[in-house]
């Protein structure tokens, strides 16, 4: 068919057209689904679930690129291609593509087929396409001017009609001036006369006015002397009840003293004979391990195997037990073929019934260098889920959450890499080997 001829002697020297450019991504993204996810190159492998729509909108510029660079990858759409367009295949081998055909899907097509003389049949259909686009513009601006047209005719009617009726507005605003005008005139007479009634209603009430403050100063004066005796009489009332108060205030004030004596004589007896607090009874300061009170050192005395899955139940009961898991170093150990959503999906699964069994807080580190976009992920109930920053390591997180927690409370990481076990066994937390924890929810 002289593809391979094809690719190895023509080049396109000018930027694809903008139109052929969508063609060619709408093509690969619906073939691009007959291809299994081996067979795609590296960057578009996280695209291989998407529907051919969303491929073309998220991964186009990526897909465009792999046609133009993968030579296997554009091989292997071009046969998907021409299993679904057999016809437009044979006819563009042949080197006569099809007239009735949209010039911009024979480019496309000739793009990602590449036969012989693929390069003028995509330059060919990039004028072909723009010419049409020319007469389509022209058209359309014809159209444009038509219709300009009859929205100015429109407009001048419209102008006329509505300049009649403004005329006939204003006259009738006009007769409306001259009514309001003698309304007016009527209402002047009688604001002049109710400013009259006005200034004698003022006149009226100065002269009450000057009644009622005399009223009010005779009113004071009577006030004041009652207040006077009201005071009087409330100063005779506390000089009675003071001499009551006196005589009872004696015997509490002796009392009080009496008290303070003899509190001060106890507490001074108490620091004389060094004696211990209250709180604190005999049984207290016997050195032993009360029950509830284990630590994750406790439990490695114990005779149980590091790689007994009891041992991590017993670590998980501890009161306000916290476990850090290194995600990918679990998921790693445990289903390695796995790809790594599904990893972190049935990680998370896991942890989250060992969460509602155990009742312990549970915090999974994911590294965030391992992702190729950003992760659309719902953390299960009971698992607070983390990934690392860019630049920072899932270890050195890890590490970083041990540190955060207060001293004295048991928290058990779970990692295979020994550095990362060191690190926060340095730290007082406890580490465990991946292969407990993957045995432990093996029975969940």
């Amino acid at each position: 068919m002289g593809g391979a001829a094809a690719d190895a002697e023509e080049v396109l020297d000018r930027p694809l057209p903008e139109g052929v450019r969508r063609r060619v991504v709408a093509l690969t993204a619906d073939a691009f689904g007959g291809l299994t996810v081996a067979e795609l190159p590296p960057p578009l492998r996280q695209y291989a679930r998407f529907t051919p729509g969303r491929r073309a909108k998220f991964a186009g510029n990526a897909m465009a690129t792999a046609l133009e660079n993968d030579a296997v990858f554009r091989q292997r759409i071009a046969g998907k291609v021409r299993l679904a367009h057999a016809e437009l295949a044979e006819a563009l081998d042949h080197g006569t593509p099809p007239a009735a055909a949209d010039p911009l899907d024979v480019a496309a097509a000739a793009y990602v087929l590449r036969p012989q003389g693929w390069v003028k049949i995509v330059e060919a259909a990039a004028e072909e396409a723009q010419r049409a686009g020319a007469e389509r513009a022209g058209e359309e601006a014809e159209r444009e001017l038509a219709r300009l047209r009859d929205e100015l005719a429109q407009a001048r009617a419209q102008a006329r009609t509505d300049t009649e009726r403004v005329r006939a507005d204003l006259e009738a605003a006009r007769k409306e001036n001259d009514s309001l005008q003698r309304k007016l005139r009527s209402a002047l007479n009688d604001v002049r006369r109710g400013e009259a009634a006005v200034r004698k209603a003022e006149g009226e009430i100065e002269s009450m006015r000057a009644l009622a403050a005399a009223e009010k100063a005779q009113a004071d004066s009577e006030n004041r002397r009652l207040r006077a005796r009201v005071a009087e009489a409330e100063a005779a009332l506390e000089a009675s009840r003071r001499a009551t108060r006196e005589g009872r205030s004696i015997e509490d004030v002796r009392l009080r003293l009496l008290l303070d004596t003899v509190l001060d004589a106890a507490q001074g007896l108490r620091r004389e004979l060094a004696l211990p607090p209250a709180g604190v009874r005999p049984a207290d300061t016997v050195d032993a391990v009360a029950p509830g009170k284990m630590t994750p050192k406790d439990i490695a005395t114990r005779a149980l195997s590091e790689t007994d899955p009891a041992l991590l139940d017993q670590l998980l009961a501890l009161p306000q037990a916290h476990m850090v898991v290194d995600g990918y170093n679990v998921t790693k150990t445990g289903y390695p073929t796995m790809p790594l959503d599904k990893q972190r999906l049935r990680l998370l699964g896991g942890l989250a019934v060992l969460a509602a069994q155990t009742g312990a807080e549970m915090t999974c580190v994911f590294d965030g260098a391992e992702l190729a976009a950003p992760v659309l992920l719902a953390p299960p109930r009971g698992v607070r889920v983390l990934f690392s920053k860019p630049g920072v390591t899932a270890d050195e997180l890890i590490r970083q959450l041990v540190r955060a927690e207060p001293p004295g409370r048991p928290v058990v990481v779970v990692s295979t890499d020994r550095e990362v076990a060191d690190g926060v066994a340095k730290a007082g937390a406890r580490p465990v080997a991946s292969a407990l924890l993957l045995k432990r929810l093996a029975r969940t």
